[in-house]
């Protein structure tokens, strides 16, 4: 949970960074949306850029695949984001310093200024977002193994009923016409049960017909 919103946060902090940063000055005093996206591959120019053409349109797209990462809890979407703001950002300083003949930082405000590290800063949050995050159908991993495993007691239904394994087996009634020493009666196990009375007569005995 906490790891879920300081990704959040992570993230939306450091998209507003990025849609801000064209509106402050970058270099020379000129501000970010005067750059045109045409002007990084081919070469720095003075001429101005609107809105729909400028810095800015990476930038605001970045932000809006950022939403979209956070909605869709999806790391990917969110790393893509900071590639795309630390992309133009340098791909932009390597264009002015090839214009300009190098890049300087000094408090007149001829060199750079607060837009270029709002971008930077703002890439770099987003890819620490999407590092903090748990992504979609991320579970955590259980630190103490088997504790949390349901152990359901075994039962022994055997003993608990009192059942008995030892009892003898059965004892055969004798076939007709067999000598007999003595009248014959079941055995423990027989009708009603261990050491129960026999209700049936004894066979017939043919020794005195």
């Amino acid at each position: 949970m906490f790891r879920s919103v300081l990704g959040w946060i992570l993230a939306l902090v450091g998209a507003t960074a990025a849609v801000l940063s064209p509106f402050h000055t970058w270099y020379d005093g000129r501000p970010g949306r005067d750059y045109r996206i045409g002007d990084l591959f081919g070469g720095i120019t003075d001429s101005e850029a609107g809105i729909a053409g400028s810095i800015l349109l990476p930038f605001a797209f970045a932000a809006l695949l950022t939403l979209a990462g956070l909605l869709l809890r999806s790391r990917l979407m969110v790393a893509l984001a900071g590639v795309v703001v630390l992309g133009f950002t340098v791909l932009w300083m390597v264009r002015v310093g090839q214009a300009r003949g190098g890049l300087t930082v000094d408090s007149e405000g001829t060199g750079l200024d607060i837009g270029v590290p709002l971008a930077f800063g703002g890439g770099v949050l987003l890819l620490l977002a999407a590092a903090v995050m748990l992504g979609r159908g991320q579970r955590r991993r259980r630190v103490d193994g088997d504790k949390h495993r349901r152990h359901e007691p075994e039962h022994d239904y055997e003993h608990e009923h009192g059942y008995d394994r030892d009892y003898p087996p059965h004892e055969r009634a004798p076939e007709e016409g067999a000598e007999q020493p003595f009248p014959w009666r079941p055995g423990p196990g027989g009708p009603g049960g261990p050491g129960g009375p026999d209700d049936r007569p004894p066979p017939p005995d043919h020794r005195y017909r």
